[in-house]
């Protein structure tokens, strides 16, 4: 039998109910009070709090990233938080946070180091009560995208994509297959900005790996396109003593080799989980290659190829041959099977799903006129993108929400509703019985609870 209830219309008032809209913030905030995350802010922006400030310079920008986290994209959004007191306390003004942002952009260096430096010290605590990274190495994947600019900005210029903005390069440590990635370190730069610009790439890497814990550093692969795979970048991550799986240009010796490699050099291709990949191929190029280490390129470099059927539509290249799709990339990888080490480099693409996140986490569009202000905001942007993968890593760790976007977290977590009542000198913030995460959010808190 149909139900024919009739859903009755909804009015809408207004009382003194003690309501929470984005009750799943608490996880946040609990966040950034087990790792260190709020204390390392106080301590490093100290020197920008004046002797009668009333709000610290840290808590500000905890705040700020906190609003990002639950969506914002504008310094105004922080009101959001500013209406919530019994959740998020005493927020800063708009005029103050605005006065604060021009006090660190005044001096970016010194201001883009303490938060930077806030950040490591967070991060080490959070690999210490729970290593993200599944295996031996961390991987560091480096990736540019283009960031519009709808209005006049300094430094907005045009991009190689026919349109106007930034050119930012961003670095990301990624999870693995049973969690996401969290962002290492980023460079603003302008829309003109070269995707093949090694001393960036250099620039990138280093900020990256000072936000590693020491005792990670040095085992690390470096993951990029052939944007990085340039000799200069190449040399420094050799020099480092690291591993490299870099994109690399079809240049005139690598198009001889493929023409002089023979058929049977060809091997089954495999997807990550270690299965053949139908349709696709791989075969190492070094040996049909002149000697790379005579014209600049590192000692230990292998190059490799991969062939693979263009899908229907697809738009054809001056590399494919024969109706192959070929694909070439270099690593100092030594051993270990064509197929497995393809695959690990074809994963690179999930640096474009962290992309994707900061995009929806403040990244969009930067909001502020000045270059060095919006260098300020993208530090804030990394900072929440942490906030929220620091989140998932302490707090929803063998649960499906460890993997979510920002997206699924904030319409099934962060944004529920809740009731703050008091009782017995306590306060307790009440979530909806029947909300169907309500139970990881609870569990949540026990386990950041646990850390402490």
């Amino acid at each position: 039998m149909k139900n024919n209830r009739r859903a009755w219309p909804v009015v809408v008032d207004t009382s003194d109910e003690s309501l929470i809209s984005s009750a799943g913030g608490s996880l946040l905030l609990d966040t950034a009070r087990v790792t260190g995350l709020d204390r390392a802010l106080s301590s490093s922006l100290s020197p920008w709090r004046s002797l009668r400030a009333v709000h610290d310079p840290g808590k500000v920008i905890l705040d700020l990233a906190v609003a990002l986290a639950l969506g914002g994209d504008c310094l105004a959004d922080v009101a959001v938080l500013r209406a919530q007191p019994g959740l998020f306390g005493s927020v800063a003004s708009d005029p103050t946070i605005s006065r604060l942002i021009a006090a660190l952009a005044a001096e970016p260096d010194a201001a883009l180091a303490a938060i930077s430096s806030a950040r490591a010290t967070a991060r080490a605590a959070t690999w210490t009560a729970r290593h993200p990274v599944t295996g031996k190495l961390v991987v560091v994947d480096l990736d540019a995208t283009l960031v519009t600019a709808h209005s006049e900005k300094e430094n907005a210029a045009p991009t190689f994509k026919r349109g106007f903005g930034f050119h930012p390069l961003l670095a990301f440590a990624d999870h693995g297959p049973g969690g996401t990635g969290e962002p290492l370190a980023g460079l603003l730069r302008g829309g003109k900005a070269a995707a093949n610009n090694a001393a960036d790439h250099i620039t990138v890497l280093d900020a990256a790996l000072t936000q590693l814990p020491e005792a990670q550093r040095h085992a690390v692969l470096v993951r990029t396109d052939s944007g990085g795979g340039t000799k200069a970048f190449l040399h420094h991550i050799t020099d480092l003593e690291l591993q490299y799986s870099v994109g690399f240009y079809a240049s005139a010796f690598v198009v001889d080799a493929l023409d002089r490699l023979p058929r049977q050099a060809w091997r089954n291709a495999l997807e990550p989980d270690g299965t053949r990949r139908d349709g696709a191929q791989v075969a190492e190029l070094t040996r049909w290659l002149p000697d790379m280490t005579a014209v600049g390129w590192p000692a230990g470099m292998r190059v490799i190829a991969r062939r693979e059927r263009p899908h229907p539509g697809a738009q054809l290249r001056i590399t494919d041959a024969d109706g192959w799709r070929i694909t070439i990339f270099a690593t100092n990888t030594p051993g270990g099977r064509l197929g497995d080490l393809e695959a690990r480099h074809r994963l690179r693409a999930r640096a474009e799903d962290r992309i994707r996140g900061l995009k929806d986490t403040g990244l969009r569009n930067l909001p502020l006129h000045g270059f060095t202000a919006n260098q300020i905001w993208c530090e804030i942007v990394l900072l929440a993108a942490d906030l929220l993968s620091w989140t998932q890593t302490l707090a929803l760790a063998g649960t499906p929400a460890r993997v979510w976007e920002p997206k699924r977290l904030r319409l099934r977590l962060l944004h529920v509703a809740a009731r703050i009542v008091t009782s017995g000198r306590r306060r307790r913030l009440r979530l909806p019985r029947d909300w169907p995460w309500a139970d990881l959010i609870t569990d949540g808190h026990r386990r950041l609870h646990a850390i402490t």
